[in-house]
């Protein structure tokens, strides 16, 4: 007859313990911010990323009380533009009217308020021209 020690038991029902919180809180806690467009978000509300163009009119300042205010129309040309007011740091230097944004913050009655604004930069994603031989 062998007798097992009870701490095995111990720490088996500690580790199943922890491994029980963390599932709990990544259940609860731990959603992410889903990433739309803008012909996608009329029935959304709440924290969200909107992907999209800037379209003008681009007017005001992040660091007024007005905040930036620019549109955001679908990549791929949809209609339906989403306004934004972005309040915030500066924006992303590339950042300008044509240029592919998320923009990042709460959407609420037609309008996002952004907080957060990264550009992406087009050049990466195109084929470079063929260097000519000498």
């Amino acid at each position: 007859m062998s007798t097992r020690s009870p701490a095995r038991l111990v720490v088996a029902l500690g580790v199943a313990a922890v491994l029980a919180v963390f599932l709990l809180y990544t259940v609860l806690r731990g959603s992410s911010t889903p990433t739309l467009t803008p012909s996608q978000v009329a029935s959304h509300t709440g924290k969200l990323a909107l992907v999209g163009v800037v379209v003008a009119p681009l007017s005001g300042d992040s660091h007024s009380a007005a905040g930036l205010r620019f549109g955001l129309r679908n990549i791929d040309g949809h209609s339906g533009v989403v306004p934004v007011v972005y309040h915030g740091d500066n924006p992303p230097p590339l950042f300008k009217v044509g240029r592919n944004v998320v923009v990042s913050g709460s959407y609420a009655n037609g309008h996002l308020a952004g907080d957060d604004v990264v550009t992406k930069c087009p050049s990466k994603y195109t084929s470079q021209p063929a260097s000519k031989a000498a």
